[in-house]
């Protein structure tokens, strides 16, 4: 072969290259990946640290957009063959996934089969960044129904105000309330006025619907350390006295607007039905937190009518969810993450 046809087919295969993208530099990702990866499992082990949380949440959150932004890069960098094969590729694995969802839909009886775990008020049974699968059928949940009357949840909804009470530790020689409890102090129900910033003893609920009676449980801290708190351990509606059962069923809900859970930005709940306020055959769910020392109701939110509720829990992923958690941003280690309830007896997620 003559120098001048080598030259010839060098310039080809030159022009070729320039015209296709077959010479263009790809960027390795691999590394991006294994990163990504220790870095998650890290996020997830610190999970109770607030401060490194949210260091190593930032820096998983920032570490994903560029992987995103490298292999977009990357796919320019393919010859038009691969960039329509890979367009192709990604049409298909949407349509999977979305028909997936749908047909879970389907099945499952609800518009949002799956959903994730975002806060710690159902440690132990569930963890932040669990995925949960949810069904829509509500006719076997497990809670206690009591019946009540219209004009009994009429006037709940009118003096909503007051069912706004919780369980707090007094130091009557301090006069002063706190949610741990110290020796000396006595739990007792309370009222905060927000006119003067400050808290009161309920005397008696003799007007409400809903009675809360106040107990003390212990919290374990990731230390841990030990300490007791200020707790509603039962309710009374119709001379009926409801216990905590861990036991029944979990639910994910929608809040509304009124709620201080929306307020605070918190859309979906994940909580255990506590008991079903049965309204002339139209059902009303109060519902609460394992984690948490009162029920949803106790802390601004109202009654959740069947209409809010997405499905009860079936089943539980651990840890996936977390990637949701990271892609929302949502990387911060919210309240009550340090702590775990100590309960007994055993529970489960019927």
């Amino acid at each position: 072969m003559t120098k001048k046809s080598k030259n010839n087919q060098y310039q080809q295969a030159k022009l070729q290259n320039k015209e296709t993208g077959n010479g263009a530099k790809q960027i390795n990702t691999l590394p991006l990946y294994v990163l990504i990866i220790l870095l998650f499992a890290v996020y997830i082990y610190f999970q109770r640290s607030s401060l490194l949380s949210l260091i190593f949440g930032t820096a998983l959150f920032l570490l994903i957009i560029a992987l995103i932004v490298l292999e977009i890069f990357n796919i320019t960098k393919e010859n038009k063959t691969n960039i329509k094969k890979d367009i192709v590729e990604v049409i298909i694995a949407i349509f999977a996934v979305v028909l997936l969802y749908f047909g879970l839909r389907i099945i499952l009886q609800t518009n949002s089969p799956l959903n994730v775990v975002p806060s710690c008020s159902m440690l132990p049974v569930l963890q932040r960044g669990d995925l949960v699968v949810l069904s829509g059928n509500m006719k076997n949940i497990k809670a206690p129904i009591i019946n009540i009357s219209s004009k009994s949840f009429s006037n709940l909804l009118n003096n909503i105000t007051n069912e706004f009470l919780v369980c707090q530790s007094y130091n009557s020689t301090l006069r002063s309330f706190t949610q741990y409890f110290s020796p000396g102090d006595k739990a007792v129900l309370s009222k905060f006025n927000p006119m003067t910033n400050t808290y009161s003893i309920v005397q008696n609920q003799n007007n409400s619907l809903i009675e809360y009676n106040c107990g003390i449980k212990n919290i374990k801290f990731a230390n841990n350390t030990i300490k007791q708190v200020a707790y509603t351990t039962s309710i009374k509606i119709n001379n009926t006295i409801i216990n905590t059962d861990r036991n029944n069923t979990i639910i994910v809900y929608k809040t509304i607007p009124n709620d201080s859970f929306y307020k605070l930005g918190d859309l979906f709940i994940v909580h255990r039905i506590f008991a079903v306020l049965n309204v002339s055959n139209k059902y009303y769910y109060l519902t609460k937190g394992d984690n948490n020392p009162g029920l949803d109701m106790q802390y601004g939110n109202y009654p959740i009518n069947s209409t809010s509720i997405e499905g009860k829990v079936i089943a539980v992923i651990p840890y996936l969810g977390y990637l949701k958690l990271v892609l929302s941003n949502n990387i911060v280690q919210p309240y009550g993450c340090n702590f775990t309830t100590i309960h007994t007896p055993s529970f489960g997620l019927n």
